[in-house]
């Protein structure tokens, strides 16, 4: 497989476990009863967020993917 396909993969598996985790919190917020707090799961849904938006910069940096020159 190619670096970009590869790259695109794990972009898409981030974004199911951010959803994965923000469902979870809202589980928690609603049910009220869980030993993890809601908190640890919002946590990891910023940290993982962060993690998406450093690899997508990183990856315009080093050219593997490219900015749609036409945004219209």
């Amino acid at each position: 497989m190619s670096a970009i396909l590869l790259f695109k993969v794990a972009l898409v598996l981030l974004l199911f476990f951010i959803i994965f985790n923000l469902g979870r919190a809202l589980f928690i917020l609603v049910k009220g009863e869980s030993k993890i707090p809601m908190s640890q799961y919002l946590g990891r849904r910023v940290l993982f967020s962060l993690l998406v938006i450093l690899l997508l910069l990183l990856a315009l940096g080093l050219g593997l993917i490219t900015p749609n020159p036409r945004p219209y």
